[in-house]
């Protein structure tokens, strides 16, 4: 079955991972890596930081539009996007919104700070400048909504947290409407 999936949470909580490999178990996939959106501004981008600049917002949400309207297209050319990308806060409810397509599942990974940490180190690429760990993740579990599936990752594999997604679907399904 169709669907769109929104997976979410704090940089290094193993977003990029978990959706590649859910797409993988999928037979007609793609991953929509919401950060290649970003990186697709050569001048004038703004970085989110803690202050939350009005531009850097701004790009935020353009950024999500265009995930969403991509997740909207490759699903009504068959396909099941998965899309992955850093949605906090107010953003989280606003970003299922754009979302045409139903049914529409968000997961939330939420790994613990020092798992997140640790992943932090042993990653090539560096997600942490102007956030620490603390602060992107009291942002996650202070002003993120809790609507529909959040999972504590912290001692799962990439493989068993799919296995968990697959398995709890109906828990990250959002209502129609």
């Amino acid at each position: 079955m169709r669907r769109v999936f929104l997976i979410t949470g704090i940089m290094a909580a193993g977003k990029s991972t978990v959706a590649q490999a859910l797409a993988e178990r999928l037979p007609r996939s793609a991953h929509v890596r919401g950060d290649a959106f970003r990186r697709m501004i050569v001048n004038g981008g703004a970085a989110m930081t803690p202050e939350g600049e009005d531009e850097a917002l701004r790009q935020l949400r353009l950024r999500h539009r265009i995930a969403a309207g991509a997740a909207d297209l490759f699903f009504a050319a068959g396909f099941t996007p998965i899309v992955q990308d850093v949605v906090l806060g107010a953003e989280l409810e606003r970003f299922a919104g754009l979302v045409r397509s139903r049914p529409l599942l968000v997961v939330v990974l939420a790994p613990d700070a020092a798992a997140v940490e640790r992943r932090e180190r042993d990653r090539a690429k560096t997600g942490y400048g102007a956030w620490t760990v603390a602060q992107l993740d009291g942002t996650l579990r202070r002003d993120t909504p809790r609507i529909r599936l959040w999972l504590d990752t912290s001692a799962q594999t990439p493989a068993e947290t799919v296995e968990e997604i697959l398995a709890r679907a109906g828990e990250a399904e959002v209502p129609a409407g």
